[in-house]
């Protein structure tokens, strides 16, 4: 709508929102009526009728509603000239009064309380910019304008400021910060501007388009309108040309409250769609998320964007509408008053809510009651002359913030994106272990080739070596025995000249003695020449024992070769490694698109089946069961293949790449109940509980985590982990741990040896309880859900051995300071949680020694409100008996005149 009734987009205007004008705030009130704002409350009906529950568990959120107060006009400047404002303003208190007369007035409450100097900024930032984020976050949102026409809706929502850039309206700026953060390579925006005219809903991009039907769900309920026209966004420059084109074929009339007053409803639907890759947890037991980690994991999340600029509301005989401009009035008229019916009913949770009387109400079930948040903004102006269409603005704000939505984010598995890619990364490795392989055969080759010469030139210098130490042999032989002979003949003439000497000693003595010197120089010479021959004999014997040893260096080089031999077979047993490791990813992807195709076959059987519990796992307990053709799943047809000793034995791997999925394998495999003694009885639980000791890796420990949580839902198995001091490892992962999923996938292990009555004493000795209890310290919900599902296991372990006599002292729990937590939490918004607080509150309370304590602590009344309001028949029946068998109980509720 326009401001002051004198312009739209692009027009020229008389007055703006920035205008200052004093207040006229009375101060001779004598009496007002105060109506607060209404407390947020759980709505039992969902969008317009429809069943809540339908998607799951949503996370509640009330409709934001902000009032704004348009500045007087020229018109209202001359005509009210001598009247105060028929509303006042108290922005700081959130508060608005509205005079019935100068003594008497009615306050209101509202989310925000914009004033007529409010810039199109703020209104932005506390109206709009929360519903753009969680859009962008994955959840639908609605931003909405309702009013008397000329107070302002189109200025609020569809200015596109060019003339002044701070004009600028909500539509422009959501788009601004839409297209700030998405990806323009891996998301998209699109958008499509409709208009409601006289009942019929009209393309605003193609006029051509006036009749578009609208197709319901009949699963879920949600309501499209595939023949619009759908322009996908990849600037702002184009975003703003679309809006142009729609104002420009949008119908307007001139009217004695506004000179283009807008006769259609608008409707600009901006379509959001983002890729996210993360890794995805499943479920241990029913209900229960638990983690089974597998890393890029491809999701797509579509979000929308509604913002509906409404037509206003008139009075036909302050309009002046005639004629053709008089059947426009009624039919807006008639569309508002659905709306308004549809909202009452919703405020008033009303068994019944008029959807289809009007196609403005279908259009909006998602935004009333349903799964997107809404925020509401309702213009009103300052004029006395209008304080009944005001005061009827006011209350329709009142109401609608009595409206709860269920926000729920819708979430796809990519499951094309993720098999091409692994197909793709498949392919890389194979065609790569084919090149090392060919390189590997041809290196083994060469290095067969090189030591055959190396061989062949040794056998050649060896034989070469031989030939010439027979040479020597035969030479020292020669020398020998020409000694010999030599010898012979000298001692033959020494034994001649002996004789000789003895027959002439008497006689020229003096000739022999110098002959007898020079045969002893003989002598010695020949001795000398002797002892040289030993000695080469000796020398050429040991170059015969060198030649006749192997080549040292032709030895060293054999090693080298036995070496490369030995690392290349390594390297190919990594790449057999990585190549089992992708095929089972393989068959987990081909399992998971066979499971989603039955699902899908099955056309929802099952109520409230969509995206947000779509069983996208591969570690389902269902997924290692024969097929109905009789073929085994590739999980476990892997398992048969690989092994049970082959997985457990790459949990020892260098690559830490590698050990992650094989402790993720383990962990799928343990989600299979027949599965889980084969991997106690090889040694599977102790691997898994040496990975917490020994391993620093987040991953790893988290997956470790969820596979022993698997393991312990088998009660022999809780007494082997307790046994193999499993509840210490557990306890000092969760001291440590920082991130929710280890904690969460802990929480879970030890929730599980919760519910075993034997171990209750060992769990508190070993610090498994302080441990629990102390993880409520990371606030996610998911955390919390598994520390309550463990808190009630406890309860009720203790509740029983008290029935059977073998308690009587009080909680251990309440003795550990459990109590204030399980109080403050017994009315958690989020299901699971309080489902199992409720639980243990009443277990704790069939033990009567506790009974006192739970009284101080203010839990008789938690106990007094589930046996009335839980929405669990079980739970509230065992809340009454609890309250009725009980003296302590009974004796307290009668001192406060209390009715169970």
């Amino acid at each position: 709508m326009a401001l002051n009734g004198a312009y739209r987009n692009g027009g020229s205007h008389r007055g703006s929102f920035k205008v200052d004008r004093p207040s006229h705030a009375a101060s001779n009130l004598r009496s007002s009526s105060f109506k607060a704002r209404p407390p947020i409350r759980r709505s039992t009906s969902a969008s317009f009728g429809s069943n809540s529950n339908k998607y799951g568990d949503g996370v509640p959120g009330r409709v934001r509603v902000a009032v704004r107060l348009r500045p007087r006009n020229a018109e209202e400047q001359v005509a009210d000239a001598d009247f105060a404002d028929c509303v006042e303003l108290q922005p700081e208190l959130k508060r608005l009064k509205l005079r019935k007369n100068n003594w008497d007035s009615d306050t209101y409450e509202f989310d925000e309380v914009l004033t007529e100097s409010a810039s199109q900024k703020r209104v932005y930032e506390v109206v709009a910019k929360p519903v753009v984020e969680s859009v962008l976050e994955g959840y639908n949102g609605t931003v909405m304008a309702y009013g008397q026409t000329g107070t302002g809706k189109t200025f609020t929502l569809g200015r596109l400021g060019d003339e002044d850039m701070s004009d600028r309206g909500i539509m422009v700026r959501a788009m601004e910060d839409i297209l700030a953060d998405v990806s323009h390579e891996a998301d998209s925006v699109s958008v499509s501007y409709l208009q409601l005219y006289m009942e019929t809903l009209q393309d605003l991009l193609d006029p051509a388009n006036d009749n578009i039907p609208f197709v319901e769900d009949p699963k879920t309920g949600d309501v499209s309108v595939p023949g619009a026209t759908v322009v996908e966004i990849r600037n702002q420059s184009s975003f703003l040309e679309i809006l142009r084109l729609g104002e420009a074929h949008r119908f307007a009339a001139n009217t004695k409250l506004n000179t283009e007053s807008s006769r259609s409803h608008a409707i600009l639907m901006v379509q959001v769609k983002r890729s996210v890759v993360r890794e995805e947890v499943l479920s241990g037991e029913e209900g229960e998320p638990s983690e089974l980690g597998r890393p890029f994991r491809p999701l797509i999340r579509k979000s929308k964007l509604v913002v509906v600029d409404l037509a206003g509301s008139e009075r036909i005989h302050k309009s002046g509408s005639e004629g053709h401009l008089l059947e426009e009035a009624k039919s807006i008229n008639l569309s508002l008053t659905a709306l308004g019916k549809c909202i009452n009913a919703l405020a008033e949770s009303s068994a019944h809510v008029p959807i289809r009387d009007s196609k403005l109400t279908r259009l909006l079930r998602d935004s009333f009651g349903g799964s997107a948040r809404t925020s509401l903004i309702v213009t009103i102006g300052p004029s006395p002359r209008h304080r009944g269409e005001t005061a009827s603005t006011i209350l329709f704000g009142q109401r609608a913030m009595k409206v709860e939505n269920m926000l729920k984010i819708k979430e796809e598995f990519d499951y094309r994106s993720l098999s091409r890619k692994l197909e793709v990364q498949l392919d890389k490795l194979i065609a790569e272990n084919e090149r090392q392989q060919k390189a590997f055969e041809d290196e083994v080759e060469k290095m067969h080739l090189e030591a055959q010469n190396r061989i062949s030139e040794a056998e050649r210098n060896f034989a070469d070596a031989l030939e010439e130490t027979k040479k020597c042999q035969m030479d020292y032989m020669d020398t020998v025995k020409k000694l010999e002979e030599k010898l012979v003949l000298n001692q033959s003439k020494i034994d001649h000249e002996n004789s000789v000497r003895d027959n002439w000693s008497g006689q020229g003595g003096h000739v022999f003695a110098a002959e007898e010197v020079e045969v002893k120089k003989l002598l010695e010479n020949e001795v000398n020449l002797r002892k040289a021959a030993e000695e080469e004999v000796n020398r050429l014997r040991h170059q015969l024992e060198l030649n006749r040893q192997p080549n040292v260096g032709e030895e060293s080089d054999v090693v080298k070769l036995t070496k490369g031999l030995e690392d290349e077979a390594r390297q190919k047993k990594e790449l057999e490694e990585e190549v089992i490791i992708l095929r089972s990813q393989l068959s987990q992807l081909t399992l998971e698109a066979e499971q989603m195709r039955r699902c899908l076959d099955r056309g929802g059987a099952d109520s409230g089946f969509s995206a947000y519990d779509t069983p996208t796992s591969p570690f389902r307990h269902s997924q290692l069961k024969e097929t109905k053709s009789g073929h085994k799943p590739p999980v476990a047809t892997l398992f048969e293949q690989v092994g049970l000793q082959k997985i457990l034995s790459l949990l020892d791997s260098e690559d830490a790449s590698v050990r992650i999925h094989a402790v993720k394998v383990l962990a799928n495999l343990a989600a299979e109940e027949s599965n889980q003694k084969r991997i106690v009885e090889a040694g599977g639980l102790i691997s898994l509980l040496m990975l917490l000791r020994s391993y620093e890796d987040e991953t790893v420990r988290r997956v470790a985590a969820g596979a022993i949580a698997n393991l312990a839902m088998n009660e022999a198995n809780q007494e082997r982990i307790m046994a193999e001091g499993g509840i210490s490892l557990l306890s000092l992962t969760a001291n440590a741990a920082e991130d929710p999923q280890t904690l969460r996938m802990v929480a879970g292990a030890i929730a599980n040896l919760c519910g075993n009555e034997k171990l209750q004493t060992k769990l508190r000795s070993e610090g498994g309880l302080k441990a629990l209890l102390g993880m409520v310290r990371c606030g996610h919900p998911d955390v919390l859900s598994q520390v309550a599902r463990g808190v009630a296991n406890f309860a009720k372990c203790e509740s029983r051995a008290s029935s059977h006599g073998m308690s009587s002292g009080r909680s251990l729990l309440i003795e550990d300071g459990a109590l204030p937590w399980i109080i403050q939490n017994a009315n958690n918004e989020v299901a699971p949680i309080r489902r199992h607080i409720e639980l243990a509150l009443c277990h704790l309370a069939q033990h009567e020694v506790n009974a006192k304590e739970m009284i101080s602590g203010g839990a008789l009344w938690e106990l007094i409100r589930i046996s009335r309001d839980c929405s669990r028949e079980d739970i509230r029946n065992l809340a009454r008996r609890t309250l009725t068998s009980s003296p302590v109980f009974r004796s307290e509720m009668r001192r406060l005149r209390i009715e169970c």
